[in-house]
C-alpha cells in the first residue's frame, strides 16, 4: 500500500516506517521542523512538511499524496517534565488528537483512504475500579483526576472518532527504548519514587514491538481498538525497583500519598496508586502478532 505516516520522524513514526517498508509498503511521512524532513528520507520514506492542525494544509497533503492507509503517530511527548500540572504539558498532543485527527479523518473521506490506524493509550485510561488488567471491552475512566480531564477527553475523542469513521485504534503502553527516553534520567536520580502502596498497575510496550503490532493491524486488523502492550502489567512497586536496577541506579524512593500530591500531583498519585493495566490478548489472537519483548523485564535489559 501506499501509507500516509503522520508523525513520521517521532519516536514511534521513526520505528515504523522502515518495517513498513520492509514489508513492502512506499511510505509518505510527515515532519513538523525542517531537520526533521532528513530523518525521515534516511529510513526510507518520502517526507512532507505538514501542520496537522491546519485542516486545509491537511486535506491538501492527503489529496497530493493519494494514499491507501493513513497512520496517525503524531503527538508532542519530548521533553514531558511537568506532571503536576498534566493537562498544560499534554495541551499540544491533546490537540493533535482533537484537531488533527479531525483533520486527516476529513481528508480521508474526501480522498477515498478507507485504511485507518491512529494512536491512543492504554495505561492510566480504564475504569479504575474491578481487577488490575483491563480488554478492550472495558469501560474507560469515567471520572478521571482533575489533572488529567482534558488529557482523557482528547483520547476519547480519537477513540471515538476514529472507530466512528471504521478506524482502527491502538491503545499502546507505555513507549521505552528511544535513545532520548524521558524516565531514564528521573530513575537514575531518583526522582521517581514508589507512591503509597505502589499498587498502581503499568502496561510497557518496546517500540519495535509496537511498530510491528501497527504493521500488522495496518495490513489486516479489523475495525475497533486493540490494546498494544506486552504480556506482563505490573504494578509499580515490582518494575521500577528493576528499572533502576537495570540502569545502574539506587533503589527507588517510597514516599507517601500526600507527599507525593503535593509536589507532584494528583495525576503521578493516580497513577502511582490506582491506574490499571491492560490485556494484549486481542491483539495476539486477531493479528498474529508475536513480541520480542514479552515483557518489560527482558526489554529493559535490553533497550538500556
Amino acid at each position: 500500500m501506499r501509507v500516509f505516516v503522520a508523525g513520521a520522524s517521532g519516536a514511534i513514526g521513526s520505528r515504523l516506517v522502515p518495517q513498513l517498508i520492509d514489508r513492502g509498503h512506499e511510505v509518505i511521512g510527515t515532519h513538523r521542523t525542517s531537520g526533521s524532513a532528513g530523518r525521515v528520507r534516511e529510513v526510507g520514506a518520502e517526507p512532507v512538511a505538514l501542520d496537522l492542525l491546519d485542516a486545509q494544509a491537511v486535506r491538501e497533503a492527503v489529496l497530493q499524496a493519494q494514499p491507501d492507509a493513513i497512520v496517525h503517530q503524531a503527538t508532542a511527548l519530548s521533553d514531558l517534565r511537568d506532571f503536576k500540572h498534566f493537562d498544560r504539558s499534554f495541551a499540544q498532543t491533546n490537540r493533535l488528537r482533537i484537531e488533527g485527527t479531525d483533520a486527516l479523518l476529513a481528508a480521508a473521506r474526501e480522498a477515498g483512504v478507507r485504511r485507518f490506524v491512529a494512536q491512543s493509550y492504554a495505561s492510566a485510561f480504564y475504569a479504575r475500579e474491578g481487577g488490575p488488567v483491563k480488554t478492550e471491552d472495558d469501560p474507560l475512566d469515567p471520572d478521571p483526576v482533575p489533572a488529567m480531564r482534558e488529557t482523557v477527553a482528547a483520547m476519547r475523542h480519537l477513540d471515538e472518532a476514529v472507530t466512528r469513521a471504521g478506524g482502527i485504534v491502538l491503545r499502546y503502553g507505555g513507549f521505552y527504548g528511544a535513545a532520548n527516553d524521558g524516565m531514564v534520567e528521573p530513575v537514575r536520580k531518583r526522582l521517581f519514587p514508589i507512591v503509597g502502596n505502589g499498587e498502581g498497575v503499568s502496561s510497557f510496550i518496546h517500540l519495535d514491538d509496537a511498530a510491528a503490532a501497527t504493521v500488522l493491524a495496518l495490513e489486516h486488523g479489523r475495525p475497533g481498538a486493540y490494546n498494544v502492550v506486552d504480556d506482563e502489567p505490573a504494578p509499580v512497586r515490582e518494575w521500577l525497583p528493576v528499572l533502576a536496577e537495570v540502569l545502574g541506579a539506587k533503589p527507588p524512593r517510597r514516599v507517601p500519598r500526600w507527599l507525593a500530591r503535593l509536589f507532584a500531583g494528583e495525576a503521578v498519585v493516580m497513577m502511582g496508586t490506582e491506574s490499571r493495566g491492560a490485556s494484549n490478548a486481542k491483539a495476539k489472537r486477531e493479528l498474529g502478532w508475536q513480541l520480542r519483548y514479552p515483557s518489560w523485564r527482558q526489554g529493559f535489559a535490553a533497550a538500556y
